[in-house]
């Protein structure tokens, strides 16, 4: 099936959207109703049922469906709610006061899309809501404010599930979306977390951006540097993003960890480390040991590994260990610093569960020091 085949969603930011000018308009009309439309930042029009109506004399709530189309994620068909009710700042102010209710996060660290205290309902959910709202009273004439509280039910429980709690987003789940469409099979998802967890690193403090893949090695790092992994950024198989992340975000440092699994394919350059994108590792290190002097019937027993654990025993049965993986070590640093193209001194630091520390950057001691420095 073809991306252009597959069914697209709406985003938490759209339901809310579409739940507050639901509310808005049974609160200042009377009138009960079970649909409405409002209009995505992408220009796509949405127009989902309305459901759990409650109306009463002080105030209306309802929710919206969340529905992701071809790409399901842990938000799929749950309620996301409004309520709707006068604004306690005055009859006389005309505006749109949004908070979040039960289920919806708060942000306690600074460098997220909203100041520490508020609610985690990003910037254009905001947007969406004001102007949906706003919409409405222009309609029926109303000159004053109202105030809207978004709720999730299940967002507590979810929340556990995401990024939030990493990125300090505490309590519940994001309000999200730029675009109001949930894109199926996308990665932006991902990449725009990555980009989100750096510059919150960058806002804390930090001079060195520590990036790994996941928390692969994490007894590892604990042990032989002190360094608690579950604090780096992690990029998963998008190295190469995260490089021009980190430089975008303006740190001038950058320590990529990772286990020789990751990291040996880019001694060959491949900077999404992703299989279906390439796998070659036992290519590559057949190669280095090639390089290194070891004979053709060693590379080609390399050639029939499964595991780069398997090929580094090989290596070391064959007293190739040390030159190999500094072989690999320099071409691993030649490519990330190609792909940084001077703009931030990137080091790593690459490692093994069975035989430890692998190989080190030059500088990847300072850095790991600097790293835990600012992070006391």
């Amino acid at each position: 099936m073809k991306s252009s085949d597959l069914k697209k969603g709406f985003t938490t930011g759209s339901c809310a959207a579409a739940a507050s000018k639901a509310a808005a308009y049974m609160f200042l009309s009377g009138r009960r109703i079970t649909k409405i439309g409002i209009m995505t930042p992408s220009g796509e029009e949405y127009s989902p049922e309305i459901e759990e109506i409650q109306m009463c004399e002080d105030h209306v709530s309802c929710a919206v469906k969340k529905q992701s189309g071809d790409d399901p994620d842990i938000t799929d068909g749950i309620l996301v709610f409004a309520k709707v009710c006068f604004a306690h700042e005055g009859p006389n102010k005309r505006a749109v006061y949004i908070d979040g209710g039960e289920g919806i996060g708060k942000v306690t660290r600074p460098g997220l899309d909203q100041p520490v205290g508020n609610a985690a309902i990003n910037y254009v959910p905001r947007k969406m809501i004001e102007e949906e709202v706003m919409d409405v009273m222009d309609l029926f004439g109303y000159p004053g404010g109202l105030s809207v509280e978004i709720s999730v039910p299940e967002g507590a429980e979810l929340a556990r599930k995401t990024f939030n709690p990493r990125l300090g987003i505490e309590g519940g789940i994001s309000i999200i979306g730029t675009t109001g469409i949930v894109e199926p099979m996308s990665t932006k998802a991902l990449l725009d977390t990555i980009r989100v967890e750096l510059k919150q690193q960058k806002a804390l403090g930090s001079t060195v951006a520590v990036v790994s893949p996941g928390n692969y090695g994490l007894g590892f790092m604990k042990d032989h540097y002190g360094y608690d992994l579950d604090r780096a950024v992690k990029c998963s198989n998008f190295i190469g993003e995260a490089v021009d992340m980190a430089a975008d975000t303006g740190f001038s440092q950058m320590l990529l960890c990772g286990h020789i699994g990751k990291l040996i394919k880019l001694s060959g350059g491949i900077m999404n480390t992703h299989s279906r994108e390439a796998d070659c590792r036992m290519e590559l290190m057949a190669s280095a040991a090639i390089n290194c002097g070891a004979s053709s019937e060693t590379a080609k027993e390399i050639l029939g590994c499964v595991s780069t654990e398997e090929a580094a025993a090989i290596y070391i049965r064959e007293g190739i260990r040390e030159k190999c993986f500094s072989y690999i070590s320099e071409k691993i640093s030649y490519y990330l610093n190609n792909r940084s193209a001077g703009r931030i001194d990137v080091q790593h630091i690459m490692y093994s569960n069975e035989y430890g520390l692998l190989a080190q950057s030059e500088k990847a001691d300072e850095f790991i020091k600097e790293a835990k420095g600012c992070a006391r």
